[in-house]
């Protein structure tokens, strides 16, 4: 099921990596090239996504050795003490996904480990090919809005979501729950909400 995850948020960063132009071709060698491009992408954000948590963390420390410092004064220590819960929370996760990609390569250049760049492939083939009917269903759900004037993560987030429930027979409550996890790590606090709303609508489609 991870391996399925991680195919999802390859996919989207790939999707981020074409043109939106409404129709256009890729050959098999044009979208290798940009699955290659993202999965550099994914580890880039990794490290970096750690070199936020080592400086976050560094700043707690600091904040921890100047409280104790002056003498009489505690009250920040509660507030230190929730930062370093949550720069741990984000270490965590992020080292999760780090180890998982980092190891990525391994898995795709092993001949029976290709299921995830094939997934990446089929998810962004469907896409492709299918774009202007895939944004005209999601366009008839968006409740006043149209799909083009949302930012091109969140379009990218739906049309996903739009092709494992229709093309690859993915459950509606997996599909959305996968479209939330992505929404939650790659888009706004606006973008999430507005997300949720469509996905509902989605599903009836």
């Amino acid at each position: 099921m991870h391996n399925r995850s991680l195919s999802r948020e390859l996919s989207l960063i790939s999707l981020g990596l074409i043109k939106d132009k409404g129709d256009f071709k890729l050959n098999k060698f044009q979208i290798e090239e940009i699955f290659e491009s993202a999965l550099d992408s994914l580890i880039n954000h990794c490290r970096e996504e750690l070199d936020n948590c080592e400086s976050d963390l560094e700043n707690a420390s600091q904040k921890i050795l100047d409280s104790e410092l002056q003498e009489g004064v505690d009250s920040s220590y509660s507030n230190v003490r929730d930062e370093l819960k949550k720069s741990l929370i984000k270490i965590e996760t992020v080292m999760n996904t780090l180890s998982v990609t980092l190891d990525f390569p391994k898995l795709i250049v092993s001949s029976n480990q290709i299921d995830i760049r094939d997934d990446v492939n089929q998810r962004v083939c469907n896409i492709i090919n299918n774009l202007k009917s895939i944004d005209s269903d999601i366009d008839q759900v968006m409740d006043g809005w149209r799909l083009k004037r949302l930012p091109r993560i969140d379009r990218d987030i739906l049309r996903l979501a739009y092709v494992d429930i229709n093309f690859l027979n993915t459950p509606v409550a997996v599909a959305c729950d996968e479209a939330v996890n992505l929404a939650n790590k790659y888009s706004d606090l606006q973008g999430r909400k507005f997300i949720n709303g469509v996905l509902r609508r989605l599903q009836t489609i």
